[in-house]
């Protein structure tokens, strides 16, 4: 064997090997990610949680692989460890092909993050681990083959490891999601993971025939250890952007949809945070990620609970805010990376922190806080990453700039609480009522604080103060209701609240899922039995059990998604109405007295509740057995899209009497779900009938919502008495192609929503 001195460069591993293993196995690693979320997404309701419980996985599994990278270099020569990796690639593709393991048994509703972290393991946790420990490794087998030879840092190589990991996670949804059936996918990445093993049993040829110079060698003695302090540092610089990456994903996939499409943006930025950072020269500069990421850090915080402002915006905010704060956190690492003998060490603790960050989110924010206020958290907290300035000499501007902020942020939500409930929309002066004007008031202060604060941004412990006030006084601005109580369980937050309806005369309850009202209930005696919201008699939901119950005597009714129980009061003495609810919280919370009591006290008929994913239970009811079936399961106002499938469809109409009735509640703000629905209705062997409802204006006693649905039957027969009525149309099934669970386009339901908005769009 010869030495690095003696070998000719032509004999040694081409240095292009090296990228093409890392950026290989760094693309299998990343376009697993979405794959594996997405087929265990259908058996958990469609959670967003889902994702970020996953994503925890993967840091997790990415931490073993690093840890093992690190124990590694026990091993003297880099011939042994290239040997021992190849045989640890091989044992590990046991797994394959790529499949969810029904190991783990059943889906749990009642510990859903335990459940899911075992069939992650069982499935893809062995060859997700050796592969996510390839670049450490092969960085350092370049530190000691071609670094030690031509004097060439190894560090550049992690570039080459995130683009390949960014290039294969926008592949997925843009060309291997749209292409591909679910079953080609699984078989597709397994075909690459065989790819990937004569790929690293070339490089460990190459590497073996190379006198490397040992780990426990002179330069690695020569170079100090990191201190823990330094330590320290990595982790927490590594934390944030790994915790706000779930933080901004969960933000966004609550009002939309739990889907790959929108899971890759966070994700893509993330990487490319690290491959801007790990450049020799990068594209931008830490100064200027400094200054842009204090303006786009404090609107974020001002606009984050302003739910109803244009998404587009609110997603570039948010976004931005995300990928600047990440940047520079990035960035701050590079400048205290370690000598490359320290690498695999450095990198543990990269590893380390992004477990850190993403546990807090998926495991211990759900259990602390009863909103998610880790997304908040984590953006103040960034602010201390930030240089802090010398504190001894602030400027007086400074000062002045500081205190006007912190003023203009703390007034905010002082004259909101005490001012806010005497403001009405009756007085009118100019061209605004009195409400506007004071919406544009507080607004106003808000601004103003985000001004100071960006002035301000060089000295980070005044930077963190008026951001942290700013970040309660937005909430405060923006949140007029008044919030009772608030819960909150793996698949999301649930909120009690109450507010004074005019024309009821008196409160009315609500029960809110996130950002979305899913329930409400007068208090009044008169009206305390009469739904309300998206179930009055004048909805298209209310018009279905009206009808039905004028035709039959007794109903047997299933509801997936129980919400405030509402369609309870529609219940008769030998009616029979059960819930499919995934969430054990919600049954909780819907079921007692002090909170709401359709179920309790206006239910006539026999209820009972099925606990789990509705496309799983629904499944194990008698066929031909409903009268009405209403698929009404919403997180906040993200729609479960595996409920909405042909073969979804196909199964609930299984389950309907000839004459049933099933029932397709589309209402949401972003996305367009009639054209798919449509569709679908059709393909799956079924006669619709299509309503938009906008009430006219509010009916005394009553409180409505517009309300979008598909009614679905097995025999036309089934609705002639709706499409007499007028209120119904016939669907049209060539407005989009029908979702499968193989396809499915939220995508493009969020484009034509835009589109519907904006004619102009193409």
């Amino acid at each position: 064997m010869t030495t690095l001195a003696d070998m000719p460069a032509s004999h040694r591993a081409p240095p292009a090997l090296f990228a093409v293993t890392v950026f290989s196995s760094a693309a299998l690693v990343f376009v697993v990610q979405p794959m594996v979320a997405k087929l265990v997404l259908p058996l958990l309701g469609g959670s967003s949680s889902v994702w970020n419980t996953s994503m925890a996985f993967f840091q997790l599994a990415l931490l073993a692989g690093y840890f093992y990278a690190h124990l590694l270099q026990r091993i003297p020569t880099v011939r042994g460890q290239a040997l021992t990796h190849v045989a640890a690639v091989v044992i590990a593709a046991v797994a394959l092909p790529l499949r969810v393991n029904g190991l783990a048994g059943p889906p749990s509703s009642e510990h859903p993050n335990l459940w899911l972290l075992a069939v992650l393991t069982l499935s893809i946790g062995a060859p997700f681990a050796v592969l996510s420990a390839t670049a450490p490794l092969v960085q350092a087998w370049h530190a000691r083959t071609i670094g030690a030879a031509e004097g060439k840092e190894p560090y550049v190589l992690y570039a080459a490891s995130n683009l390949g990991s960014l290039l294969a996670l926008l592949a997925y949804p843009i060309a291997v999601e749209p292409a591909f059936t679910l079953l080609g996918q699984r078989l597709g990445w397994s075909l690459g993971y065989g790819v990937f093993v004569l790929i690293i049993g070339v490089l460990a040829i190459a590497v073996s025939r190379v006198r490397a110079q040992a780990v426990e060698g002179q330069a690695a003695a020569a170079t100090p250890k990191p201190s823990w302090r330094q330590r320290i540092i990595w982790v927490l610089l590594a934390a944030i952007p790994s915790s706000l990456m779930l933080g901004v994903t969960t933000y966004i996939t609550t009002d939309v949809a739990s889907a790959p499409f929108l899971w890759v943006l966070p994700l893509a930025l993330y990487l490319t945070t690290f491959i801007v950072a790990f450049q020799d020269r990068p594209a931008i500069s830490p100064t200027l990620t400094l200054t842009l990421q204090g303006a786009a850090l404090a609107a974020c915080v001002a606009l984050l609970p302003f739910r109803a402002t244009f998404f587009g915006l609110v997603l570039f905010v948010h976004l931005a805010a995300f990928f600047l704060t990440a940047l520079m956190c990035h960035q701050r690492l590079v400048a205290q990376r370690p000598d490359p003998t320290h690498l695999t060490e450095f990198y543990l603790c990269l590893s380390l922190g992004g477990v850190v960050g993403g546990g807090f989110n998926a495991f211990v924010a759900p259990v602390i806080f009863n909103d998610v206020w880790e997304y908040p958290l984590i953006l103040a907290l960034s602010c201390l990453a930030r240089p802090w300035g010398v504190l001894t000499k602030v400027p007086i501007a400074t000062w002045v700039m500081f205190v006007v902020g912190v003023v203009a942020a703390v007034l905010t939500p002082i004259v909101v609480t005490f001012a806010g409930a005497r403001v009405t929309t009756e007085s009118v002066v100019g061209a605004f009522d009195q409400s506007e004007l004071f919406d544009m008031g507080m607004k106003t202060l808000l601004i103003l604080a985000v001004i100071c604060a960006f002035m301000i941004r060089r000295y980070a412990l005044f930077f963190f103060a008026i951001i942290a006030v700013l970040s309660y006084a937005s909430e405060v601005t923006a949140d007029r209701t008044d919030t009772r109580e608030s819960w909150r369980s793996f698949f999301g937050v649930l909120k009690r609240s109450e507010t004074y309806v005019p024309n009821i005369g008196g409160e009315v309850k609500m029960l809110a899922h996130g950002t979305t009202l899913h329930g409400a209930q007068a208090q009044a005696d008169a009206y305390r039995c009469k739904p309300m919201v998206y179930y009055t008699p004048s909805t298209p939901i209310g018009q279905v059990f009206t009808t039905r119950i004028a035709a039959a005597p007794s109903l047997r009714i299933g509801a997936v998604g129980l919400g405030t129980g509402s369609v309870a009061a529609y219940t008769r003495p030998g009616d029979h109405l059960t819930f499919f609810e995934i969430d054990p919280l919600v049954v909780k919370v819907a079921t007692d007295p002090k909170n709401f009591t359709y179920t309790t006290e206006c239910a006539r008929g026999r209820l009972d509740y099925v606990i789990g994913d509705a496309r799983l239970t629904v499944a194990d009811q008698p066929d031909a057995s409903f009268d009405i079936l209403l698929i009404d399961a919403f997180s906040s106002d993200a729609v479960p899209a595996h409920l909405l499938t042909v073969e979804a469809v196909r199964g609930y109409l299984a389950k309907l009497k000839p004459d049933g009735i099933l029932i397709l509640h589309l209402s949401n703000r972003n996305l367009d779900l009639l054209g798919p629905a449509q569709a679908v209705a059709r393909a799956a062997g079924g006669h619709g009938l299509i309503q938009t409802y906008r009430p006219d204006k509010e009916p005394e006693g009553s409180w409505e919502s517009a309300e979008d649905a598909v009614i679905v039957a097995r025999n036309p027969e089934a609705l002639e008495a709706y499409a007499r009525s007028g209120k119904w149309k016939a669907v049209n099934p060539f407005l989009a192609r029908p979702w499968t669970d193989d396809y499915t386009n939220l995508a493009g339901s969020l484009y034509a929503n835009l589109k519907g908005r904006w004619s102009w769009l193409p």
